[in-house]
């Protein structure tokens, strides 16, 4: 009797005890207006002028000149700017009111410093093309800026706007007057400190009391990191969590979102299009390098189903790589819609044959087998490769999935060993001019699936003189041109135009999307105590 009484006063301790923590935790929130946002990954390194980082933290420490927005772009640190010289010069008028959260001063000459670091760098930057077209950085006064171009760049507020690597440090971190051997410190003029984090863990970020624009109302913002998506889920459950916000599947996966939306429990938000999700097709391959079995492919994917089916109806059909919408691709391409009919059809006609009572094509005595890799830790990738691989099988075709940690996923691209590849554009406002552009860069999966190309060399060149043409006509045509040679030569499937999603605990006031899928604007949210 002894022994069931101190056990069932254990037990009953244990109880009020988690009890206890979880309105610890509720209490904690409310009394230190702090919002936890569930992460699938660490932090890591911040530094801005790198690409370790999680770009949602960076953005919130680091600031730019400019900013851009719906409406274009807006100043930030620099109040106002001159463009002149043919294009070739900008004058930045740099506010005067900025410190860095460590007390320094931001003026033009820790501006130049910033700039100068990430120009010494410029092989690890090539894929921005601002970066091989600054030509030399000057201080004019202590607050105006100068920036000479070797061409006319038309991105070039565009891209000194993106969350990096053109944002400020205070030159009491750089190491050896550098930055891209590492850091000392993560002191920013953002409207967040980051004082606080445990590696794979979590990250605490508290208000910047001294920032020089409208401070946040929170208090703080802590990263939990939880890499599973159903312990995600479970947390938000839990009123562990007060937020959960990401693009693609990164975060949530949108039969969750929809769940989630339908119990009417949370807050949901999908922010408009943003970016493009489509399939890479590698020219250079043994089989993928006949546009035949590529365009086969095109028709043999029914977007419409993965859509309703997987997505739940919330995206866009893509039938070109980026969406009308997007800057200079509203052109008229053909729809490769579904129709496994006509893909058979060009299969046949590529060689590729379905013998009796075979289930597989097979051409030479060598069996029609392609592989697909995707990231395993994205919860949307795996199921739209599933449902692919299964159109795939009903035209003859062996698809392989291959789910690979993220890294691999990488690694995996720039090697270029792969027939098809999921991917996703970076969204606006990279797309399209950011993004084609690193379609000449070697480590990404983009260039080396374009190997096989004929035209490969014209291609690089083209995006090249595209981004650098003053004419906006003429630069119409020539993207035109760009676009209508990718789209005839079937490098991508392109599936759906995606969105960002946004689950979080009512209470939170404020949740809304910047123009960028990887930023999250926390400085515009609130914490309502009074429900």
């Amino acid at each position: 009797m002894k022994s069931l009484f101190l056990k069932t006063t254990i037990i009953l301790f244990i109880i009020f005890f988690l009890v206890g923590c979880q309105e610890k935790r509720k209490n904690e929130n409310i009394n230190n207006n702090q919002l936890v946002y569930a992460s699938t990954k660490d932090i890591r390194n911040i530094n801005p002028h790198l690409y370790a980082g999680e770009m949602s933290a960076q953005n919130m420490v680091f600031e730019s000149l400019v900013i851009n927005t719906k409406d274009g772009i807006k100043p930030n640190l620099a109040e106002r700017w001159e463009i002149s010289n043919k294009g070739k010069k900008y004058t930045f008028y740099l506010r005067k009111d900025v410190f860095f959260s460590d007390g320094t001063i931001f003026d033009a000459n820790i501006a130049k410093k910033n700039i100068d670091a990430v120009l010494s760098n410029r092989a690890r930057h090539a894929w921005l093309e601002l970066v091989n077209e600054i030509d030399a950085t000057k201080v004019i006064a202590p607050y105006i800026l100068e920036i000479t171009l070797k061409n006319p760049y038309y991105p070039t507020l565009i891209e000194f706007a993106m969350t990096r690597p053109f944002r400020f440090i205070s030159s009491k971190c750089f190491i050896n007057n550098e930055t891209k051997n590492g850091i000392s410190c993560y002191s920013g003029t953002g409207p967040w400190i980051l004082k606080e984090h445990k590696k794979n863990a979590y990250a605490l970020f508290v208000r910047n009391s001294n920032y020089w624009a409208n401070k946040p109302k929170l208090e703080k913002v802590k990263f939990r990191v939880i890499p599973d998506h159903q312990a995600i889920l479970l947390a938000l459950e839990k009123n562990e969590v007060d937020l959960i916000f990401g693009a693609d599947g990164d975060m949530i996966d949108l039969n969750a979102f929809s769940m989630l939306e339908k119990e009417n429990k949370y807050a949901t938000l999908l922010s408009d299009p943003v970016a493009s999700r489509a399939i890479l097709l590698n020219t250079k391959q043994p089989i993928t390098k006949d546009l035949k079995v590529r365009e086969a492919l095109q028709y043999a994917i029914n977007k419409q189903a993965i859509v309703k089916g997987i997505l739940n109806g919330s995206e866009s059909i893509a039938h070109s790589l980026f969406a009308p919408t997007t800057a200079y691709s509203n052109i008229q391409l053909d729809a490769k819609k579904y129709n496994p009919l006509k893909a058979k059809e060009i299969l046949d006609e590529a060689g590729w044959k379905l013998n009796n009572n075979e289930l597989i094509r097979t051409k030479n005595n060598k069996k029609l087998v392609l592989r697909l890799y995707f990231n395993a830790n994205n919860a949307q990738e795996k199921t739209i490769s599933e449902y692919i691989q299964s159109n795939l099988k009903d035209i003859g075709i062996d698809l392989k999935i291959i789910g690979e940690e993220k890294q691999s996923f990488l690694d995996r691209q720039k090697s270029g060993d792969f027939d098809l590849q999921y991917s996703l554009s970076w969204g606006v406002p990279y797309d399209p001019q950011s993004y084609i552009s690193s379609w000449r860069m070697a480590a990404h999966g983009d260039y080396q699936a374009q190997l096989g190309l004929s035209k490969k060399a014209w291609l690089d060149k083209q995006i090249k003189a595209v981004l650098i043409e003053p004419n906006k006509t003429t630069r119409e045509k020539m993207y035109t041109q760009l676009l209508e040679y990718i789209h005839k030569q079937s490098v991508y499937i392109p599936l759906s135009y995606s969105r960002t999603k946004a689950v979080f605990n009512t209470r939170v006031k404020g949740v809304t999307f910047n123009l960028s899928q990887y930023e999250i604007p926390f400085e515009k949210m609130h914490i309502d105590n009074k429900r």
